[in-house]
């Protein structure tokens, strides 16, 4: 690329931006930036896909299954294995609980993926 064919930063708009490797840098702010067409894998990083204990794809809406039995705080029988689990939401929760659900007996809770299977 020739020095009149770089883009202005597109954080404050300064057309003194340079090549360095594969980014262009702003002097003026400090900005760095990948250039048109390089970036085209950051719309595919941004889709998170979630998968259960044996690699099936969830998606919203799913019924899954416990597949190993989890204890509950404040509850004097858990959850056991086998037990189904209907109409599921993919959240980014806390320490990697990635499922949003309500369970028959327990109310709504997270869980995360690697405890259950798809179907």
């Amino acid at each position: 690329m020739s020095e009149t064919s770089l883009p202005p930063c597109p954080e404050c708009s300064g057309e003194y931006a340079y090549e360095m490797g594969a980014l262009l840098v702003c002097p003026e702010c400090g900005h760095e930036w990948e250039p048109a067409g390089a970036g085209s894998g950051e719309a595919a990083s941004e889709e998170r896909v979630v998968k259960d204990s044996v690699g099936n794809v969830l998606s919203d809406g799913d019924t899954v299954t416990v597949v190993k039995g989890l204890k509950v705080k404040g509850s004097t029988t858990g959850i056991k294995a086998g037990t189904k689990v209907r109409n599921i939401r993919l959240v980014d929760g806390v320490d990697g609980h990635d499922i949003d659900c309500r369970i028959e007996g327990f109310g709504n809770m997270q869980l995360k993926s690697s405890v259950v299977r798809k179907g």
